[in-house]
């Protein structure tokens, strides 16, 4: 850590937790902060118009957390409000729910110091659903390198995972606060599809699952939200011919099996405007 130490500027980070009625889970994640062996710049949580005496919590427990408070807006908007605050060269992600091992933030930054060209860093993880450990399935195996068509069929990057340089975002932009789940899928898509990723096999965070209010459990058919997200990144043009290709056959390929379960729910309607899609795409794909 002494190396990381003699450059504190260029290596300040900002924490940002979005946070939404989770009071007590919050309270474990901040724990998890503030016990780090490398102490980041500032704490920002912005909460998203809760409504469990958050701030009161912090107020007691945490006055040294930069606090916001906003009408519920969804976390997207949350984590922007929060990117916007940041003062730090590297944004940290921790989800409200999730914690963090002791020597995360320093294990990460000393492996960026010595790979001074990558500016994005995740970990492994972790997994807890229902008070259970779970073991993660082939599919959800993390990469480093240039990952992008591994980042196709689903995420592979988790936000409490994540270290960034704020210079990322001034070049790609911040979560799409349009999408009302899968914003992080997009947001590393567009990530990814430019940057190289460090990855540390070592599992850095405890990463829960289960609760009524996660996203996965509150939209079904998550797949519809992925699948805005690759149509926006094909309309951008912004991916090379070989990125394109592969971008267009996860497309069609989500497209196809979310048809069919339009199809199978009697949705005649959207049903057509989902083939008109496909027939539109493989178009695309044979050019």
């Amino acid at each position: 850590m002494d190396n990381i130490l003699k450059d504190k500027e260029s290596t300040s980070i900002s924490v940002i937790i979005p946070t939404y009625n989770r009071k007590r889970y919050l309270r474990r994640a901040l724990k998890s902060v503030f016990s780090q062996t490398l102490e980041p710049m500032e704490v920002i949580v912005i909460d998203d118009g809760s409504t469990d005496h958050t701030r009161q919590m912090l107020k007691r427990y945490f006055p040294d957390v930069l606090y916001f408070h906003q009408s519920n807006q969804g976390v997207s908007t949350a984590r922007n409000t929060g990117i916007k605050m940041a003062k730090g060269k590297w944004i940290a992600f921790l989800d409200s729910d999730d914690r963090w091992k002791l020597q995360k933030l320093e294990k990460q930054m000393t492996a960026l110091q010595n790979s001074s060209d990558i500016k994005i860093c995740h970990t492994n993880e972790i997994w807890i659903r229902n008070g259970e450990f779970v073991n993660q399935k082939k599919k959800h195996r993390k990469f480093g390198g240039y990952i992008y068509q591994k980042c196709l069929p689903l995420c592979r990057i988790s936000p409490s995972a994540v270290i960034i340089h704020r210079s990322i975002f001034e070049d790609i932009g911040l979560f799409d606060e349009s999408l009302p789940a899968c914003e992080d899928y997009d947001l590393w898509l567009r990530m990814c599809s430019k940057y190289p990723v460090l990855y540390l096999e070592q599992k850095l965070i405890y990463k829960y699952g289960g609760h009524a209010d996660q996203l996965s459990q509150t939209f079904w058919g998550m797949d519809r939200f992925r699948i805005q997200a690759l149509e926006k990144i094909i309309e951008q043009e912004t991916l090379t011919p070989e990125q394109k290709q592969v971008t267009l056959k996860t497309l069609l390929k989500k497209l196809r099996i979310y048809t069919n379960g339009a199809k199978k729910r009697n949705k005649t309607e959207e049903t057509a405007i989902l083939k008109g899609k496909i027939r539109h795409y493989q178009t695309l794909l044979e050019i």
